[in-house]
């Protein structure tokens, strides 16, 4: 193969990894605007803003489609080596984690409609604020990290995820107080746990998103993570997980 073609085939390969990158970036904007909204109709009781939350997660799984449809694309026709399948395999698993915070927050929309007509938890909402502002800067700064190829504040998110843990663990000892005392909270109660459970879940998608870069850029995964501190069980629409 004469240099030209070898030139040829590598920048053809560089364009496919900047779409795939641009790809990666237009879906975690969807996602960051979606976490934004889906909180926004929680505390407003916005009915109609979380319907739209509900609908915009159809976009981001069209994307994680196409994500996909192009890295096999790439894969087949380009057959990478090394560095390069690496980052084609790590565009996929990003893809895939930025998907699953979409769902989480389409499940924060579904609890609006319902918590709308029950009374509230005192402090309950500016509680999940927090957890979700802070899951939504480490999203942030993980998408960041991997346009960058920065491992080093990779590994700050990856760190954080354990403050989010923090916030968890204090709302779920909170609403068991709450329930405690008035019975009448429970159903409330329950609810509000389901919502912070599912930024939780946010936040491990997320740290898997910076370890992804961490891989991507030093071709080894990071050291194996804390034990969650969290063992608390929840139910979700398949049952208890």
């Amino acid at each position: 193969m004469s240099d030209m073609q070898d030139k040829h085939i590598s920048t053809a390969f560089d364009r496919d990894l900047a779409e795939l990158q641009a790809l990666i970036m237009k879906m975690g904007g969807l996602v960051e605007a979606s976490i934004q909204q889906a909180v926004q109709a929680f505390l407003d009781r916005d009915e109609e803003l979380a319907t739209r939350v509900r609908q915009a997660d159809k976009r981001i799984d069209a994307l994680e489609d196409t994500v996909n449809q192009e890295a096999a694309r790439v894969i087949a026709l380009r057959n990478p080596m090394a560095t390069d399948l690496r980052t084609v395999l790590s565009v996929m698993k990003i893809s895939a984690n930025l998907e699953r915070c979409g769902d989480y927050t389409k499940n924060l929309a579904k609890r609006t409609t319902v918590l709308s007509t029950l009374h509230p938890i005192a402090d309950a909402g500016a509680a999940i604020r927090r957890m979700t502002r802070e899951v939504e800067a480490m999203l942030k700064d993980a998408l960041d990290a991997f346009a960058r190829r920065d491992a080093e504040l990779a590994g700050q998110v990856i760190d954080r995820d354990e403050d989010v843990d923090r916030m968890y663990n204090a709302l779920f000892r909170e609403l068991l107080t709450h329930m405690m005392e008035d019975p009448r909270n429970i159903t409330a109660c329950m609810h509000l746990h389901f919502i912070a459970k599912n930024v939780e879940r946010m936040g491990d998608h997320v740290t898997s998103i910076a370890e992804q870069v961490v891989y991507l850029v030093t071709g080894e995964m990071p050291e194996e993570r804390r034990p969650k501190s969290d063992k608390t069980p929840f139910m979700d629409e398949d049952g208890l997980v």
